[in-house]
């Protein structure tokens, strides 16, 4: 055999060994396509009446807080209070010098007595004005009836032209006697009245010093406590000045600003004597919602809510965080944050499994016996039975097939149900 045929024997033995492989190799079995389903949990839809929740920020205010001022000008005698120190009704607060004191009432006294012995004087003046009178008169009449006798001896060379003018001047003098006489007479109510309100100015402001000077020890009209202290003792302070204040701790009041868009809500509420609580995060603290500020800006109005049982370590200007009831609604569900796509869509589990996209309206939250947030939502679609999943997918989309790995009834972790 030529060489020159091995290789193509070769090559033809290897074709030959190739075709009979393929010839007897088995058949692969066929696959088909399935589709893949989403695992995910479900909750059942059970519509209810709800109270809803609404999340607010408000500052502690003490509305009673009293602002203790100086009743006199003088120097501060004691202050046996402190910054924060709890005092009861009666309790001395400040004091100011009896020293300081004493000098203005002995003056407002002396004051109201000096005047007493002006109206006494013109009593006893305007008597002797009276009585003084008379005589005046007679001397008036006297030198009257010389004049004229005094005429009549001029007539007849008698008497000289002197003697005439004095009598004449005798009568003008008498005459001005009585005058000024009569009007003393007729001022004497005048004078009287003036004297009169003098000594009722005096008196008041007698009374206004013997007030203040009994407020010159300053106690507790309650029980409460002491802040914002401005003096200590040996401070000179003048009338008026600030030197401390004082806060029932029983008595305090939540401010706190309340939108637009749940005022109206609220008040018709208020209307109906229904009683709405706000609840501090950590539930130590309850409010009651009583009334609304009478002003109102672009951020909303401020709720007042006020204080029900002790205040504990609560202090004016603290800021605190509060949940608010709100009226209750009916065909309400409670769900979790995780179940809401965009601002108001959920999907359903339809009977074949797969994801149906539905709306529905945000009423507000509410809380969990467990303290978790939760939604509070409405809408036609929300029908008793209805499946909703709670897995929050990044690909949900209507008709994607899904599959359940448990469901809850909507209000077994559903929070605040009214009955």
């Amino acid at each position: 055999m030529s060489k020159r045929l091995f290789p193509l024997i070769i090559l033809a033995l290897g074709v030959l060994g190739f075709l009979a492989l393929k010839m007897t190799r088995p058949e692969p079995a066929e696959v088909s396509a399935t589709e893949r389903s989403w695992r995910v949990s479900t909750q059942i839809v059970e519509p209810g009446r709800h109270t809803p929740l609404l999340p607010l920020y408000g500052q502690v205010v003490a509305p009673e807080q009293l602002n203790v001022t100086a009743t006199l000008a003088g120097r501060i005698d004691a202050r046996p209070v402190s910054e924060g120190e709890r005092v009861q009704a009666g309790d001395l607060l400040v004091a100011l010098d009896d020293a300081d004191i004493e000098p203005v009432l002995t003056q407002a006294k002396a004051q109201v007595a000096d005047l007493k012995a002006q109206l006494q004087s013109e009593q006893v003046r305007h008597r002797n004005d009276r009585a003084a009178i008379k005589s005046e008169r007679a001397i008036r009449d006297n030198a009257a009836r010389q004049l004229e006798r005094t005429k009549a001896l001029v007539k007849r060379n008698l008497a000289s032209q002197e003697n005439l003018e004095a009598a004449t001047d005798a009568l003008a003098r008498a005459e001005l006697t009585v005058s000024a006489r009569q009007r003393a007479i007729d001022e004497h109510p005048s004078r009287l009245q003036s004297l009169e309100a003098k000594l009722a100015q005096a008196e008041a402001n007698l009374a206004t010093i013997e007030r203040d000077a009994k407020r010159a020890q300053l106690t507790a009209p309650f029980d409460g406590v002491v802040t914002d202290v401005r003096v200590a003792p040996g401070d000179l302070v003048a009338r008026n000045e600030p030197l401390l204040s004082l806060y029932p701790d029983k008595n305090l009041e939540l401010r706190a600003r309340v939108p637009a868009l749940f005022r109206a809500e609220l008040l018709d509420a208020l209307v109906r004597g229904e009683t709405l609580m706000a609840t501090s995060e950590g539930g130590e603290h309850r409010f009651e919602l009583v009334r609304f500020a009478g002003t109102a800006d672009a951020a909303g109005t401020e709720a007042i809510l006020a204080l029900v049982g002790n205040g504990g370590g609560l202090r004016p200007g603290e800021l605190l965080p509060v949940n608010l009831q709100r009226p209750e609604r009916p065909d309400t569900v409670a769900i979790p944050f995780s179940a809401l796509y965009g601002a108001n869509a959920v999907y359903l589990m339809t009977q074949d499994q797969r994801m149906e996209r539905v709306r529905i309206e945000r009423i507000g939250e509410s809380l969990a016996d467990n303290g978790e947030r939760w939604l509070l939502v409405a809408g036609e679609t929300m029908k008793p039975g209805a499946q909703l999943i709670t897995t929050h997918l990044p690909n949900a989309m209507t008709g994607l097939k899904v599959e359940s790995v448990g469901s809850e009834r909507s209000d077994d972790k559903g929070a605040e149900a009214a009955e």
